[in-house]
């Protein structure tokens, strides 16, 4: 991928990626991933959340030094912290990076704590997007955990995204429904975020996070009865894009 590539050039080029990987497995857009010079650097981005595991795995399996991007809010539920510990040992990672929001930032903009209460969108532009966008800087594709089958707004989510002309996001599960999952952490012995067994199947901030009854959307216990199903990690230019980024045409 050239360093002067347009955004047309990129649009195309991961056209490209997605028309040959189309039929392969999860594992093998990781591999693709982690072995093409022209993704350039790349890192992880995890949660550490109720289905991060399986990612964390495969990277641990392919290249245990991969950089994992962790942010940490300040408002995340103790046993999320714990489990980020406890998976990062027991898969060996050697290189995750917790990442926080300034302690400026957070003191002017959120000086006593409850901006989530008032405006969730602009807690989770000033925890998470800000200084997420900030870790991303240096490298040029990021790994996420996104699936078609997470929301409506995924629906279309396909294994390479451009970014921009500013990263190549990557996909490896999006194709993938909950049972395969399910069944890839049973085989593979991986340890569950134990909130899930609570009721939690989509966990994000203590705050902006409810049970879920059975029956209803996972991730229906998240900013529950707001319009809003994603943190906006997933942006461009600044913009905070709750789906899928759409391809110029």
């Amino acid at each position: 991928m050239p360093l002067d590539a347009t955004l047309t050039d990129l649009t195309e080029w991961v056209a490209g990626l997605n028309a040959r990987y189309k039929h392969h497995s999860a594992t093998a857009v990781m591999e693709r991933a982690l072995s093409d010079s022209d993704l350039g650097r790349i890192a992880l981005v995890s949660s550490f959340g109720a289905e991060s595991v399986v990612l964390l795995h495969m990277v641990s399996v392919i290249d245990k030094a991969t950089p994992v991007l962790f942010v940490d809010t300040n408002m995340l539920f103790a046993e999320t912290l714990t489990y980020q510990q406890e998976v990062s040992q027991h898969l060996g990672l050697t290189d995750v990076r917790t990442i926080h929001a300034s302690q400026i930032a957070t003191i002017a903009g959120d000086p006593d704590g409850t901006l989530h209460q008032r405006d969730t969108d602009a807690c989770c532009g000033l925890r998470k997007v800000a200084p997420m966008e900030a870790a991303l800087a240096p490298f040029d594709s990021w790994i996420t955990g996104r699936k078609r089958f997470q929301s409506g707004s995924r629906a279309s989510l396909e294994f390479f995204e451009t970014e921009g002309q500013k990263r190549i996001k990557i996909n490896p599960l999006a194709h993938w429904a909950p049972e395969d999952v399910r069944d890839y952490m049973i085989n593979n012995r991986l340890p569950r975020h134990p909130l899930v067994a609570k009721g939690y199947p989509s966990i994000g901030c203590a705050p902006c996070t409810a049970k879920v009854a059975p029956g209803e959307d996972p991730r229906s216990g998240r900013w529950k009865g707001q319009d809003k199903e994603e943190c906006g990690i997933h942006f461009i230019d600044g913009r905070m894009v709750r789906g899928p980024l759409k391809q110029a045409s």
